[in-house]
């Protein structure tokens, strides 16, 4: 059984694969409590696997990203394996807190200010840029590299940096600025 918030097909609003059709499977409870959360993953229901795999069949795009709160807190290589067996390519989004089965096919690592980021390598890292020194996360552990505006609210701010360290790209909350999940 895992707690699942929720279930929904959109597109991807952030990072390198902004505007992608994927299903979320948004997994219920994070491991840290950081104040500029836009996400309320604390309610949720107990699912069982096939239950899940139910849910995300039924829609047209074989791209699950994980995320949540912290999905970390609830996958395993069974369940990673799973996705696998039923077509699905599997990204997850993560604060890199905490290691990762083998096998996914993108990972995205949001590292939180405070936090020790145990994860040794991802495809992407994506920090919400809220002023924080950002260059102990541009390690050469991943392949891209973003800064997101914190809700949208820093994005003069955020541009001024990126436009200073051009290693860094700009990932904006597409799914918010056009007005779907």
């Amino acid at each position: 059984m895992r707690k699942i918030n929720e279930i929904f097909y959109s597109i991807q609003g952030e990072g390198y694969h902004a505007g992608t059709p994927s299903v979320f499977l948004r997994f219920s409870g994070c491991n840290l409590h950081c104040s500029f959360c836009d996400t309320r993953h604390e309610d949720g229901v107990w699912m069982t696997d096939d239950e899940i795999m139910g849910r995300l069949s039924a829609f047209p795009s074989r791209r699950v990203i994980l995320t949540g709160g912290e999905p970390s807190l609830w996958i395993d290589q069974a369940f990673v394996d799973r996705l696998h067996a039923e077509g699905f390519h599997v990204s997850i989004e993560i604060n890199g807190t905490r290691p990762l089965p083998e096998g996914i096919d993108w990972v995205t690592c949001s590292p939180k200010e405070g936090a020790e980021v145990v994860l040794q390598a991802c495809d992407e890292i994506k920090v919400v840029y809220i002023g924080q020194d950002v260059e102990r996360y541009f390690t050469g552990k991943a392949s891209h590299y973003f800064l997101q505006p914190c809700s949208g609210a820093n994005i003069p701010e955020t541009l001024s940096y990126i436009l200073e360290h051009p290693h860094w790209r700009l990932s904006l909350q597409l799914h918010k600025l056009i007005g779907v999940q």
